[in-house]
């Protein structure tokens, strides 16, 4: 086996940011996991290859295709191989060499021939070719049978995991998500787009969101929707058959007889619970007494969407066997409910179907929004203007379209859009379609492109209701050079607007001229759009100044107070997008915060002057850029910090009136400002009162006054201090328990010994916690675990439970979760336990897998419903 770092070198110096990574993989790579994040600019790939070469082993490369296999491959032959020609690499999975390049779909192929004991036989054959590194580049991208294979190889002792990806799935399901992480372990390192901006590797940028509302029809359909499951919530709740079907249920009339099914199904439990009392039933105190409350010590939540889909998800399908003496109340129930269509396969869902909110992310109302952002952008950048829209689809059905009338246009898409912006501007000469069935230019585009092609015919259809335009017939033998031509086109400014499709753009094409980018897809997951949104970031040699502006669209649903799935799904694109704040305080950051958008959306929100504003900060190309500059200079790191939001209804700045977690301070100084006012001018007015009834009945009176006077306020200010200057307080602690039991253990490879916790708050009332001067991969170590604790409970191996009266009768979180990767066996938990009592308070640990284990555990969630839908805490991620 050939020593790779003497025979494959680095021609170039390494950027600043890259030598910085590759100065720390050593430490990231010592438990066999490296996970990194680098964002298209930033030579992902020559990294991928240096990384392999100081590692030294048998390498087997994994890409999502062959034009990005074949890239590795050339990235490696331009520049590391010098004169010497290396030949110790290979495309073919099946004849494996030093350095083997090849795609996820050839390993689930190769697996699949080996037909029986398939895994055994893959395991067999990796090791037979002592293939000892495996790179997983963008592995977001795996289809669902595809993981097994990876599984399988994880299993190989001594195997090094590397996986390098611009874009970790955070939008998709919980379950994928995990699986993804588990594949991939935690993030080790980050290269930070500010690094790359700061190098001159990336442009300055900012994203936008230009805002619509549905067509009529769709908010007509949308609110029919919604009344008709609200009619059907409330007879729901008026189902007298149903309700005594309930209470006089076994596990409800005889509850210590059925403890174990009471503690297999909490949330089914607590749901049914939560109906009765909704349908006006003192809840059964025997019940109560099992998870350990009386009637006056349990605030009961309201029986919203989310426990309604719990109750019936489980009584009409998760449990319908334990329940057949209710069909004959369920089965009209069921029958409803499919009518209104909340129950499709097997699954109760009273958020809104797939087919609803398909509706909003397709909706017309776009294309008006599309039409907006590009006569905005010709008018003010005018010839310099460079702007892509990608569509999911082309919708060949509207190429028959014609006139002005754009009603008829109800679909997004390629085809919809080209048509709705000449139907809107019939002058605009600069259009262009570029996809791979359908190539459309304007016939004085036509001219350049023979001229680039170098042929003076070209086989071209006029295309109705669009003059001017025409349809490009693309011989397959030219195909590839047509699609360079018009891409030069664009480049060169006889093409301003190109529109094309996800698919055919986002891949392996590149235009680094583009500087508006237009987002009109909604279909798959937003790492495409990311990808497509890295091209858009690049810089531009031939302009040095290039600023981009990203344009997100967004449907909102009127009926909805946060904005509907649009907003949803926006909010989970944007935490992988790291950017500068649009306005106000500059910083930078992941997540939809730095756009300052509002809270909450209702029908009188006056989107057009939040459009109208997004348009405007658009063209402030050089605020944008100054921005960013001085954000820059704030800070030298991506932090990984958890955020906990303020979320009382109270203003933060009301609620406080310091800046400083001083609330209940506040009012236990108006409280001892009070009674010193109060005494002297009691006992001047009671001085008659003193002689005439004596001293004994007058401190009687003296004391009732000052209860009914100042023990509300006083009540207040222990609870306000509990409830804010706690958490806050009490947060720090847990952070130094987690700190110091990572530290001291060196459990999951935690290092950073010179690391500080470090607390902010902002005068919105969030606060932040997060590590000084610690590595990346200790940062998410440290902000995952964190996050574990004070997470709304679910189903933990051990509970740390503290039983104080006063803070359990202000309703004050007594429960914490020992996270998994500790509570994985009973040392590690006690261990754990030890540091949690030394910093935050002395609590005891529960094993929640017994029969009393799981009552406390249904206790704690049961004490805590009020958390049960809430995001209580989130991870974000800020330059520091």
């Amino acid at each position: 086996m050939q020593d790779l770092s003497k025979i494959l070198k680095f021609k170039f110096s390494w950027r600043t940011y890259q030598q910085k990574f590759l100065d720390g993989f050593q430490e990231h790579i010592k438990d066999e996991h490296l996970h990194v994040i680098a964002p298209p600019g930033s030579g992902k790939t020559i990294l991928g290859l240096e990384i392999l070469i100081r590692i030294g082993k048998p390498t087997l490369v994994l890409a999502p295709t062959l034009t990005i296999r074949n890239q590795w491959r050339s990235r490696l032959m331009e520049f590391f191989t010098g004169d010497n020609e290396f030949n110790g690499y290979s495309l073919n999975i099946k004849a494996p060499s030093q350095i083997t390049f090849s795609t996820y779909q050839s390993l689930f192929s190769l697996s699949k021939s080996f037909n029986e004991n398939a895994k055994e036989k893959l395991l067999a054959y990796v090791k037979k070719h002592k293939i000892e590194t495996l790179v997983l580049d963008e592995a977001h991208h795996l289809k669902n049978e595809w993981w097994h294979c990876l599984y399988h190889l994880k299993e190989i002792e001594g195997l090094t995991v590397v996986s390098l990806t611009a874009t970790p799935p955070y939008d998709s399901t919980a379950t994928e998500i995990n699986r993804y992480f588990s594949l991939c372990g935690p993030i080790d390192d980050e290269i930070g787009v500010p690094d790359l901006i700061k190098n001159g590797d990336l442009c300055p940028h900012q994203d936008f969101v230009y805002f619509s509302r549905p067509e009529e029809a769709q908010i007509q359909y949308i609110i029919n929707y919604r009344e008709q499951i609200l009619n059907f919530t409330n007879r729901l709740i008026a189902n007298t058959g149903l309700q005594e079907k309930l209470i006089t249920s076994n596990f409800y009339t005889n509850p210590k007889e059925s403890l174990e099914y009471i503690y297999q199904y909490p949330s089914f439990f607590s749901s049914v619970i939560i109906y009765l009392n909704s349908c006006g039933y003192a809840v059964n105190e025997e019940n109560l007494k099992i998870l350990g409350f009386s009637n006056n010590d349990v605030t009961f939540p309201s029986f919203t969407y989310e426990w309604s889909e719990i109750f019936l998800q489980q009584l009409l399908i998760d449990q319908r066997d334990n329940f057949i003496d209710f069909e004959d109340v369920l089965l009209p129930i069921e029958k409803e409910m499919k009518q209104i269509g909340v129950l499709e396969n097997k699954r109760v869902n009273f958020v809104g179907d797939e087919v609803l909110y398909r509706n909003l992310s397709n909706s017309p109302s776009k294309l008006e929004s599309i039409f907006e952002i590009v006569r905005n952008t010709d008018e003010n950048l005018g010839d310099t203007a460079r702007t892509v829209i990608l569509a999911d689809f082309i919708r060949k059905e509207f190429l028959n379209f014609e006139g002005s009338e754009t009603k008829t246009l109800n679909k997004l898409g390629v085809v919809p859009i080209f048509k709705y912006i000449l139907a809107k501007e019939a002058t605009n000469t600069s259009l262009g379609v570029l996809t791979g069935s359908l190539v459309i230019l304007h016939e004085t585009a036509v001219v350049h492109l023979k001229q680039l092609l170098s042929i003076k015919e070209l086989a071209v259809n006029p295309m109705d209701g669009s003059e001017g335009y025409v349809f490009i017939k693309v011989p397959n033998a030219l195909k590839n050079k047509i699609a360079e031509s018009v891409t030069q086109l664009f480049e060169d400014g006889v093409i301003k607007t190109l529109i094309g499709t996800k698919a055919f753009l986002g891949e392996g094409w590149d235009a680094p001229c583009i500087n508006t980018l237009l987002l009109a897809s909604y279909v798959g997951s937003f790492v495409s759009s990311n990808q497509m949104r890295g091209r858009a970031i690049r810089v531009d040699s031939k302009n040095p100044d290039k600023i981009s502006a990203i344009w997100h669209l967004a449907c909102l649903d009127p009926t909805a107070i946060d904005g509907g799935k649009d907003m949803e799904k926006l909010q989970q694109r944007f935490k992988a997008f790291t950017g500068v704040s649009l306005r106000g305080e500059v910083y930078i950051s992941n997540g939809i915060d730095r756009l300052v958008l509002p809270l909450k959306w209702s029908e009188t929100t006056d989107l057009s002057t939040i459009n109208r504003d997004m348009l405007a900060k658009a063209q402030q190309k050089s605020v944008i850029g100054d921005r960013w500059n001085e954000a820059i200079k704030k800070g030298n790191i991506l932090v990984r910090e958890l955020k906990i939001p303020f979320s009382q209804d109270q203003p933060f700045a009301k609620t406080k009136r310091l800046h400083a977690l001083n609330a209940g301070k506040y009012v236990m100084l108006e409280v001892v400002l009070g009674v010193s006012l109060f005494v002297p001018e009691f006992i001047l007015k009671n001085m008659g009162a003193v002689l005439n009834k004596g001293i004994v009945q007058i401190v009687y009176l003296f004391f009732v006054a000052l209860i009914l006077g100042f023990g509300p306020k006083t009540f207040k200010a222990l609870k306000l201090y509990f409830l804010f200057g706690n958490q806050y307080k009490k947060t720090k602690k847990i952070g130094k328990a987690v700190f110091e039991y990572l530290l001291n253990t060196k459990s999951l490879n935690f290092e950073s010994n010179t690391a500080v916790i470090n607390a902010e708050q902002n005068r919105k009332g969030t606060f932040s916690i997060y590590l000084k001067n610690a590595s990346q991969h200790d940062s998410t170590i440290f902000i995952s675990i964190l996050e574990e604790v004070i997470a709304p409970i679910d189903n933990p191996r051990y509970l740390l439970i503290n039983g104080n009266f006063i803070k359990r009768k202000l309703g004050i979180r007594n429960y914490y979760v020992v996270p998994k990767e500790i509570g994985k066996n009973k040392t590690e938990a006690i261990r754990f336990k030890k540091y949690w009592n030394k910093h935050v308070d002395g609590s005891k640990i529960i094993f929640t897998r017994t029969l009393e284990g799981r009552k406390e555990l249904l206790k704690a969630r049961f004490s805590h419903l009020k958390y049960q839908f809430e995001e209580v805490s989130q991870k974000a991620i800020t330059w520091k």
